[in-house]
């Protein structure tokens, strides 16, 4: 039986569009809304609290989760197949790997903005992944990149060999609406300075994003600038590492922050990544503008440090 008009409740890990298997509900969108619509989007406490006031019969357990994100009116998925190409450590540590996928060419065109993503299933059996693009927007290759964190609930897709076939849907989100909102005079003058902030597996959407060229970084005194925060736990879980000479020569400056380092070897910066911005503050404000992928905490505590800074609202972007 096809059910329409529904409201889909997403019930979800942290870092929701970079790497996670979504469990996913659907309810009556009338039932729903009566329930929820007094409490605020982005206030997870007064959303755990109405659902909870659902029927029993209605809820999917959301106390066990971190997190709850409502996205309603979603496409429904469009599948076609894809085969993987490759299957890799992305880290020191083997907690992420990647996985490059070899698409439908009619899939690839899709994908015009960092950001966007795909939802990954290996047959209709499998519940989806809901993964980020991690490579650029390229029509001409229709391989797709991935950055997956390993859990319990994704082992079918981070232990996949080569050759094997998938499902992709049709790519789906917005992405980053960068040329709306840091190359005009919506808010004010073009955007001089970029910061990029990405947490574990969320440094996907942020890859893709700065081997874009659609952030039009430029290394060169008067061009414009960008500064990535990038945090893990340690240094054996950065990812991508191989890759910071290159962002670094094209204009990229890049400043690995790690919650737990082994102090006797790292160099670097330790702490959150909000920590650091706090640290180095935001040299001009209104000229500035940031993309964030990554747990909630460190985006919430991310865009508020930016917003009280002077940076405008609109210039904070979030891939979803």
């Amino acid at each position: 039986m096809r059910v329409s008009n529904i409201l889909v409740v997403f019930i979800v890990p942290a870092n929701i569009f970079a790497n996670a298997a979504f469990t996913a509900t659907p309810y009556p969108a009338s039932f729903v809304t009566s329930k929820i619509q007094q409490a605020h989007r982005h206030d997870e406490t007064s959303l755990l609290t109405a659902t909870n006031r659902l029927p029993l019969q209605h809820r999917q357990r959301p106390y066990q989760y971190r997190h709850v994100l409502f996205m309603g009116w979603g496409p429904d998925p469009i599948w076609s197949s894809a085969t993987v190409l490759s299957n890799t450590n992305a880290c020191e540590s083997g907690k992420s790997v990647t996985v490059q996928v070899k698409v439908a060419p009619e899939t690839a065109a899709e994908f015009k903005v960092p950001g966007q993503y795909v939802q990954v299933r290996l047959d209709e059996e499998t519940k989806p992944l809901f993964l980020a693009i991690a490579s650029a927007p390229n029509p001409e290759n229709p391989v797709f990149e991935f950055l997956i964190k390993k859990s319990e609930n994704n082992d079918w897709m981070t232990e996949i060999e080569p050759d094997t076939t998938i499902e992709t849907s049709q790519v789906l989100g917005n992405g980053y609406k960068l040329e709306e909102n840091l190359d005009g005079f919506k808010f004010d003058f073009p955007t001089q300075n970029v910061l990029l902030f990405a947490a574990g597996s969320g440094l996907a959407p942020i890859k893709s994003a700065i081997e874009s060229g659609q952030l039009k970084v430029e290394p060169r005194p008067g061009g414009r600038s960008c500064r990535l925060y990038y945090g893990e736990r340690s240094e054996s879980d950065l990812c991508y590492v191989d890759r910071f000479a290159q962002w670094e020569e094209a204009g990229f400056q890049v400043v690995p922050v790690l919650s737990q380092p082994n102090e006797a070897s790292w160099q670097g910066r330790s702490g959150y990544i909000q920590n650091a911005l706090e640290e180095d503050g935001i040299a001009v404000p209104r000229n500035s503008g940031a993309l964030l992928c990554g747990m909630k905490g460190m985006t919430e505590s991310v865009k508020d440090l930016l917003t009280k800074a002077g940076v405008f609202e609109g210039r904070i972007l979030f891939n979803f």
